[in-house]
């Protein structure tokens, strides 16, 4: 019935015929377990960015605090359902940290020995709330995506035993699964001090900074992460700059705005001079940078860009891993490296 209706075209690919580049590693942006190991044999130098947000609503769908808290559940529809998914579980907590776990592992096992980088949880509250049990533990704001997010929630009371799940479930796979190829990054860090309080809250549930080699990363995402770059860098072990929270913060856009939305370019001036100067001052520290982002495999003139500034990776959605890495290799044989 539908034979012939569209025009399309196929390209195949000699994945063994494809050179990655010589200075910039190319690593990959990840949520799905279940395509790591396909995923794990195109060309790459890792995950520069595994998002946890992904198995949390894929595999668990519940909220953590429902968990935590199931025997104070006021919802009664709420806790029929986490019952009805958790039966072998007397103790709820071991649900979350259980699944969590072995997503996570998934896809650092398929990687092993390069780095996961996995992003510790980063739903907006109204994200939260859509999990189940999670109307009776978010807050309702006008504006999520400048609210309760990322850093502060981890050390909130009223979230603070839910990161600690995510911590445990991290733990498992470093020190009970042996993956210790997994690092953790910290996102939406809004201040020096904010960082120092999660970092903390990490020794306390288990993920010591150091210990077993763990690295603890953070996302560069807000102006002030650049402006403070140097202190953010005495106790993070590396950044990663989120161009698409960076612009959106730089030039003061929602970009999921159908009004201004036309606005938001990574090129702009603005955002370009912003993710310089936080290459600069992580590099002049001695920390590790890279990005995560669209734009460098859209735009060769920004992949340039941002060889010629001295990025350190770059992390592409696995559809547009090939045209990024062309848009390397051609940047770097424009630059003298």
């Amino acid at each position: 019935m539908y034979n012939g209706k569209l025009k399309y075209e196929e390209t195949q690919f000699d994945l063994n015929d494809i050179q990655l580049p010589d200075s910039t590693n190319v690593m990959l942006i990840l949520g799905d377990p279940d395509k790591a190991f396909k995923l794990s044999f195109y060309p790459n130098d890792g995950v520069g960015l595994m998002r946890m947000e992904f198995i949390i609503t894929n595999a668990i769908g519940i909220h953590p605090m429902a968990l935590v808290k199931f025997g104070e559940l006021k919802d009664d529809v709420a806790k029929k359902k986490i019952a009805e998914l958790t039966p072998p579980y007397p103790h709820k907590k071991k649900y979350f940290t259980d699944k969590l776990s072995q997503g996570v592992a998934t896809i650092a096992a398929a990687f092993y020995p390069k780095d996961v980088i996995v992003r510790m949880s980063d739903f907006k509250t109204n994200e939260y709330a859509n999990l189940i049990g999670g109307k009776d533990f978010e807050p309702v704001e006008e504006n999520p995506m400048l609210g309760f997010r990322g850093a502060s929630r981890y050390y909130n009371d009223l979230y603070k035993e839910g990161f600690g799940l995510e911590c445990e479930a991290i733990r498992m796979v470093r020190d009970e699964m042996g993956l210790t190829n997994v690092k953790v990054m910290i996102p939406f860090c809004r201040t020096v001090e904010e960082g120092n309080k999660v970092i903390a809250v990490m020794k306390r549930y288990g993920l010591e900074q150091g210990v077993n080699n763990l690295e603890i990363y953070v996302m560069a995402e807000i102006p002030s992460n650049v402006l403070l770059a140097e202190e953010f860098a005495k106790i993070f072990d590396g950044f990663s700059i989120g161009s698409n929270d960076l612009t959106q913060l730089t030039l003061g856009i929602d970009r999921d705005s159908s009004i201004v939305s036309n606005l938001f370019s990574e090129q702009n001036a603005a955002v370009k001079q912003t993710i310089a100067t936080m290459i600069t001052k992580a590099k002049h520290a001695g920390a590790k940078i890279g990005l995560c982002g669209q734009a460098p495999s859209d735009f060769p003139e920004f992949a340039q860009f941002l060889v010629e500034q001295g990025i350190d990776s770059i992390s592409f959605n696995p559809d547009a891993l090939l045209k990024g890495i062309g848009n390397i290799i051609q940047a770097e044989s424009h630059v003298d490296l």
